[in-house]
């Protein structure tokens, strides 16, 4: 029998949250974002599933990460949010019919000393305040120009990302809206602008492409609420099993460092999970757990393999028994919020030993 820890992805709830996407940004087109293994869930499989609940196109963060899925027969336009980074990506990112971002005077430079065999659909991205990746604003329209007058070459979209749209009411997003707007509303380009967050609350930034990640997800775009308060549904339940059964005198303590200590006789649960798996090492004692669909905290630190849940409360918990670690009775975002982190850490955080089921 192989060691009992799985991650499940529902297919069913990612379709439902591609749904949710559009019923809020109606008018828009949609690019699904997969990088990162689509979040940890399994790019390939994710796309197309995205695909087949119509998402208008795909983002990724590298080509390569665009190959895994284009060798899976996926056909819908990819694009590439960190665009090329060298003139030799060039020639494979034309023949696969790839959509790069072009965001630096580097890869303009690039540009006009490659002769482009065939034809290069790109997107063009301003830094109205993200102080990342893009133009700044006073350079755009020369820039702009320049890009305009290259042979076989197609502005596919112009694009800008949100700092703070997880703070829906920060003076930044309507500062950097207003920005994006001055550059790009006299130019006939398709735009995009919105985030998970700005698709849900910013319905000004949705334009003609709005780009879902984390609430396709399952998860809360926003600092503070629930994923439940936007009819998202989690795709993700990491699961295993409870190994051992220990009973432990009042001041016992529980695993390396005694982080935990009983304060009565107790029970605890050994769980077959560890950081190993991905499951956060720095999650604190009083993390919630599910066993047997009943939460439980977590005790003491987590080892590499392992990690341990006082079933005090719970009764008639046996070696064998399911434990949730989070998905539809433990939400990702409250255990990331107690390990000080989000849950896009968590979900891009599980290993590859961890076996994905998809069903």
């Amino acid at each position: 029998m192989s060691r009992p820890i799985r991650l499940y992805i529902s297919r069913q709830n990612l379709a439902h949250n591609l749904s949710i996407v559009r019923k809020n940004a109606p008018l828009s087109k949609i690019m699904a974002v997969v990088k990162a293994n689509a979040y940890g869930h399994g790019a390939v499989e994710v796309s197309k599933e995205f695909v087949n609940a119509g998402a208008d196109a795909l983002a990724v963060c590298s080509i390569d990460e665009a190959i895994d899925i284009k060798d899976a027969k996926v056909s819908t336009p990819i694009v590439l949010l960190e665009g090329f980074f060298s003139e030799q990506e060039l020639s494979k990112i034309i023949s696969l019919k790839l959509i790069p971002v072009v965001h630096s005077k580097e890869q303009l430079a690039v540009l006009k000393d490659y002769k482009i065999n065939g034809e290069l659909n790109l997107i063009v991205k301003i830094d109205t305040g993200m102080h990342r990746l893009g133009f700044k604003p006073e350079e755009f329209a020369k820039i702009y120009s320049e890009l305009l007058k290259l042979a076989n070459v197609n502005i596919f979209a112009l694009m800008s990302h949100f700092a703070r749209a997880d703070e829906p009411q920060h003076v930044n997003n309507s500062r950097q809206l207003a920005e994006f707007k001055k550059m790009v509303n006299k130019i006939q380009a398709d735009k995009s602008m919105a985030n998970s967050a700005a698709i849900l609350a910013l319905s000004e930034a949705h334009y003609d492409w709005v780009r879902p990640g984390i609430m396709l997800y399952g998860s809360n775009p926003f600092l503070s609420g629930n994923y439940q308060d936007f009819n998202l549904k989690p795709v993700m339940r990491f699961e295993s099993e409870v190994i051992e059964i220990k009973n432990v005198k009042a001041g016992g303590e529980a695993g390396y460092g005694g982080t935990w200590t009983a304060g009565k006789d107790s029970r605890l649960a050994v769980v077959a999970a560890g950081y190993g798996d991905g499951y956060p090492r720095h999650a604190p004692n009083g993390t919630p757990v599910a066993i047997n669909d009943k939460i439980a905290p977590l005790a003491g630190r987590v080892s590499m393999d392992m990690l341990t849940v006082d079933i005090s409360q719970i009764s008639g918990v046996k070696v064998g028994d399911k434990v949730e670690l989070w998905g539809d009775l433990v939400a990702a975002d409250e255990v990331a919020q107690k390990s000080g982190t989000i849950s896009y850490e968590l979900f891009c955080s599980v290993t590859s030993r961890v076996p994905r089921i998809y069903d």
